[in-house]
């Protein structure tokens, strides 16, 4: 059974009296425990899909099926409850709280959103800063490190609550290579050990070349859909 499903999807938006199709008729699958890249240029309808899959936006047309849930039906408040208690998501701009330090960012999910105990969090928590190599930071604010480490920060945050599906726009944008290569051999770890799925919204090659399934975008629809032999990750 898919993980993933959207049926005849399209998002369009009112620009003025411009119409503009973000989306055009996608329907897709895909399964649990996957690396997926959705790929193509600027515009193409790749942020778009991945906010409809995370819940942060509804079809104008079409289903958006995740785990045999209509999550496109939704609530705001069922939806804000579903994606904290099965998503994670990883933003282009990063998205950490300003007046939280490094530590209170990744904790935070594990208060507001799954009450985990004290002892736990602070476990999880060192566990995926010292994963992504920010444990010596933990105790400053995100005006006082760098871009690549607010994307560490981030990644450390959205993996922290161990969701089955992680949504990720340009993950590795702001990294270095030692730095984009750490974080994706966490998150294959995770597939691995948690059997966590990954979708990513990439211009990456390392990222593209650890993907089982590539999908490629162009004016809002799937052009092609690549499927690739997982690398040897033992």
């Amino acid at each position: 059974m898919a993980l993933i499903k959207l049926e005849h999807v399209s998002k369009s938006y009112d620009l003025g009296e411009t119409r503009v199709d973000a989306l055009k008729d996608i329907t897709l699958e895909i399964e649990k425990q996957h690396f997926v890249s959705f790929v193509g240029p600027s515009g193409s309808g790749k942020t778009t899909l991945l906010n409809l899959i995370g819940c942060l936006d509804k079809p104008s047309a079409g289903m958006v099926y995740l785990n045999s849930i209509r999550v496109s039906d939704l609530a705001t408040r069922e939806a804000a409850r579903f994606r904290g208690e099965h998503l994670g998501f990883i933003f282009q701009n990063f998205n950490l709280l300003p007046v939280l330090t490094v530590y209170e960012n990744v904790e935070y999910p594990l208060i507001m959103v799954q009450d985990v105990a004290s002892n736990e969090r602070r476990e999880r928590i060192m566990h995926y800063l010292e994963a992504v190599s920010m444990l010596d930071q933990k105790d400053k604010y995100p005006g006082q490190i760098s871009g690549g480490q607010k994307q560490r920060v981030a990644v450390a945050r959205a993996l922290v609550t161990n969701p089955k599906l992680v949504l990720a726009d340009e993950p590795t944008a702001n990294l270095d290579h030692a730095s984009a290569f750490k974080v994706i051999s966490l998150m294959r770890q995770m597939q691995r050990d948690l059997k966590t799925t990954f979708v990513f919204s990439t211009h990456d090659p390392k990222i593209m070349k650890e993907a089982e399934l590539v999908f490629t975008l162009e004016d809002g629809q799937i052009t092609s859909k690549e499927s690739i032999s997982p690398p040897n990750s033992n």
